[in-house]
């Protein structure tokens, strides 16, 4: 094999990697705790509506494995800002599942189904801890990830203008959104730091087109990504 060759093949699959890679680092899932769900459905929705204590029993060996699984789980970089309500939520639901198979070693009926009940709610409260509040906040935040934590570092300057671009249509979608009915409280929160986003990132639209100047565009730039925080910070 040619020299050239070679090296062009290397390139495509370093590439391809650090594709892969990239995508993998904006997807906002943990297929750990997904895979959770199919136990929690039986205990929710079979075993503890029916007072099934055999099949809660049951369970215990499944509950364990998956939380086995979830305390190794390492979170991936769009959720890193959410790791230390992360951490605090799977050692909260450890203890919740030792207090649950602490309960089903008992006879006590409803000492067992306090405890279901208890973990079901512990591992919805996850879910929560790392769930999109918003479908538009999210994809947002699957641009900006890699262009504040990639490209404004080594100032790509074209790939910089392309996610600019993008930027710009997500919020023009985030825009149009209304909050849901049981986050209605936080309405006024929510259009004032929209507001405020919407206009950081005009102003990055118009540096990134008009000023070649970088210290203008990262500053923009951490502007704008102060303000997507604080428009995230109004669901916590």
């Amino acid at each position: 094999m040619k020299p050239s060759l070679f090296l062009l093949i290397f390139i495509v699959l370093i590439s391809s990697s650090i594709v892969a890679q990239t995508h993998n680092e904006i997807q906002s899932q943990v297929p750990e705790l997904k895979d959770f769900h199919t136990v929690i459905f039986k205990l929710w929705h079979d075993a503890w509506p029916n007072k099934n204590l055999v099949l809660m029993r049951e369970l215990v060996p499944g509950i364990d494995s998956h939380l086995i699984k979830l305390q190794k789980v390492e979170l991936p970089g769009i959720l890193r800002d959410k790791k230390t309500k992360w951490d605090d939520g799977v050692k909260s639901l450890s203890e919740i599942v030792s207090e649950y198979k602490k309960a089903t070693a008992t006879t006590d009926t409803q000492k067992i189904l306090d405890a279901a009940e208890k973990l079901h709610s512990g591992y919805e409260k996850l879910v929560r801890t790392i769930r999109p509040v918003m479908k538009e906040v999210d994809e947002f935040h699957k641009v900006l990830y890699p262009l504040y934590h990639y490209y404004m570092p080594k100032y790509e300057k074209d790939k910089i203008k392309t996610s600019v671009v993008e930027l710009s249509s997500r919020m023009d979608s985030l825009l149009t959104v209304e909050l849901p009915e049981r986050l209605i409280e936080k309405q006024k929160a929510f259009l004032s730091k929209r507001a405020q986003l919407d206009k950081s990132v005009k102003f990055l639209v118009k540096v990134v087109n008009e000023i070649d100047d970088e210290k203008t565009v990262v500053d923009a730039i951490k502007k704008m990504h102060t303000d997507y925080q604080g428009l995230e910070s109004i669901f916590d």
